[in-house]
């Protein structure tokens, strides 16, 4: 097969029309098709594809889902970054993420990489500012529960949420959050003096229930509010959580939820992300930051 230069491919927007096409791809490179969450990224994101020159469908994508306020994005996350296994070190994907550097224009970009996808990147400019631990298996409760108070989220709650996430991520996430309530099964909140003081979701993915985003003031909060998900589902959890928090890291390891692998957190056009890393313990999805 006679594969063009990745400069005379041209690069196109992409829409929920494409979610078959993207599955195909996710496919095609051996990861799970992920319908339901390709479907929400290219609803809240900004997707980018490649089309097959010969008209088989998707060699390339991405989404990229932008933060901030008003007219000014503060911070881009770029996930879901795919090249069909045929046009696999050709070029293709430097190609897409030359585009996604290129259409930033300056705005800061993070993601998280893979040791394959890693070199890639560090080519184009990211750093590695952190890493972060996949975790899937069936939670086991403790015997004694939390004393932190946690319930089930209401529509009330979701200005001091929003308020509490953008303190802590160090931006404006109302575009995302605001879908979080239909997106997720669960989603719940602490409490402590009247106050929210975390909050987090489990939404489902493949037979999986993916715990993010979790926000909290403190590790005890945290595992409070992932053992109140756990309670709420029969499936087996899975998330993702910065390493920083070992202690978190560590008790979910106890509880059965077992390290799958890691992946480096990367940020172009900043040296670091923004918001308190020490209350953002694990994010919606990789692919969203």
């Amino acid at each position: 097969m006679l594969i063009p230069s990745p400069a005379t491919l041209p690069l196109r927007r992409l829409t929920r029309r494409d979610l078959t096409a993207c599955a195909d791809l996710s496919e095609d490179r051996g990861w799970s098709r992920e319908e339901y969450k390709w479907r929400f990224l290219l609803t809240v994101g900004r997707g980018y594809g490649i089309d097959d020159p010969d008209g088989g469908g998707l060699i390339a994508a991405c989404v990229v889902t932008e933060y901030g306020t008003g007219e000014r994005t503060a911070l881009g996350a770029v996930g879901m970054v795919l090249v069909a296994d045929r046009y696999a070190r050709r070029g293709i994907g430097r190609r897409l993420m030359e585009q996604v550097v290129t259409d930033a224009g300056g705005t800061p970009l993070t993601l998280y990489a893979t040791p394959n996808g890693r070199p890639l990147y560090e080519k184009l400019g990211f750093g590695v500012v952190g890493r972060a631990e996949m975790l899937q298996g069936r939670f086991v409760p403790e015997e004694h529960g939390s004393a932190v108070r946690t319930r089930a989220a209401t529509a009330e709650d979701l200005s001091s949420v929003l308020r509490l996430d953008a303190e802590v991520f160090g931006t404006d996430r109302t575009s995302l959050l605001v879908r979080l309530p239909s997106f997720a099964d669960l989603f719940r909140v602490a409490e402590a003096d009247g106050r929210i003081t975390g909050y987090a979701a489990a939404w489902p993915n493949m037979d999986t229930h993916v715990v993010g985003p979790l926000i909290a003031r403190d590790t005890g909060t945290a595992k409070a509010l992932v053992a109140s998900l756990a309670a709420g589902t029969d499936r087996p959890l899975r998330t993702d959580v910065d390493v920083r928090h070992a202690e978190l890291l560590g008790w979910l390891k106890e509880r059965g939820v077992a390290r799958i692998h890691a992946t480096d957190i990367m940020v172009h056009g900043a040296p670091d992300l923004p918001g308190d890393w020490r209350r953002r313990f694990a994010p919606l999805t990789v692919a969203a930051g």
